[in-house]
């Protein structure tokens, strides 16, 4: 099978390569075309899987379509953005009909719960790896970044921490757990929901988001740095769930929650009068840190020890 063959069969013709809202032209030309509404600005972002270093060579790939696109949809989140629309760069080692078909499916499963639509990108041959650019519309000037943290805010995070990085030890087929606890955790592994009602909503509110994708204590730091402050977090805030707990115990639940990576949930920096509001509307808001004057991360006990470990979370290139 060609290369427009494959794109035409199993992509250009997926419910969600159909457009939708925002998508003036899709699949077929040099370029697609998205319009947005006056007022609003493009948010843009990219993300890179990669086999062997972000998932394994076994990989069911419904499973993969779905994940490869959820961690790409969370940047938007973490912008405040409302999703429009994706691109798939897709490296192959070779064309296998059973193979695509159940990724485009999974794709297309994740495509339709962000509400995206697929219009465009490009197929090539070489080691498996799935790139993903993400577009979503932001009223100008409302999106969060992740400089306006300020001394005396709140650090949050919008669920539980360390459920994929507690599962990658069953992805790896490393442990076995009963149903009841691996569930969960490959649950949220493979099939990460991108927060982007929960970004819409803290626009406004929140001084500065980010999405968690390298780890709580790595992915702070950014705050940090980029709004030049320090955030002092509390060990015993830390939000895990009881699938953690049971299958990592307590200790090695709360380390997978500060540096483990791959959770795919917000956190953010929050006034404390947006609190309430927010907590009465429903939204899943844990509380697991402060603002601070200074700079970089800390972790700290209850007696106010500092406890920060000496590995904070994932890095491609450490020394």
């Amino acid at each position: 099978m060609g290369e427009f063959e494959l794109i035409r069969h199993y992509f250009a013709a997926a419910p969600c390569a159909q457009g939708g809202e925002g998508v003036a032209l899709g699949i077929g030309d040099d370029c697609a075309l998205l319009a947005l509404p006056a007022g609003e600005q493009l948010a843009v972002s990219t993300d890179t899987l990669v086999v062997g270093v972000h998932f394994p060579h076994n990989s069911d790939p419904f499973l993969l379509g779905q994940r490869s696109l959820a961690v790409a949809a969370s940047d938007l989140a973490a912008m405040g953005a409302t999703p429009l629309a994706f691109t798939l760069a897709l490296t192959l080692p070779d064309t296998s009909a059973d193979w695509l078909r159940a990724y485009a499916e999974g794709l297309n499963s994740m495509a339709r719960q962000c509400n995206m639509s697929l219009v465009g990108g490009d197929t090539t041959r070489g080691p498996l790896s799935l790139t993903m650019t993400v577009f979503g519309r932001v009223p100008a000037g409302q999106a969060l970044t992740r400089s306006g943290a300020r001394p005396g805010d709140l650090v949050c995070v919008g669920g539980e921490l360390g459920n994929a990085a507690g599962a990658l030890p069953l992805v790896l087929a490393e442990r076995q757990a009963e149903p009841s606890v691996a569930a969960p955790l490959l649950a949220h592994y493979w099939s990460p929901a991108p927060q982007l009602a929960l970004g819409q909503a803290l626009r406004g509110k929140a001084s500065s988001a980010l999405d968690i994708s390298d780890g709580l204590l790595a992915d702070c730091g950014h705050i940090a740095t980029a709004s030049k402050v320090a955030l002092r977090l509390q060990k015993d805030s830390l939000p895990v769930s009881q699938a953690l707990q049971s299958f990592l115990g307590l200790e090695d639940a709360r380390l997978a929650a500060l540096t483990g990576g791959d959770d795919y949930v917000l956190a953010f920096t929050l006034p404390g009068a947006e609190l309430p509001g927010l907590l009465a509307a429903g939204w899943p808001i844990h509380v697991v840190g402060r603002v601070e004057v200074g700079s970089g991360v800390s972790l700290h006990d209850r007696e106010g020890r500092d406890i920060t470990p000496a590995v904070r979370g994932y890095q491609h290139f450490r020394d």
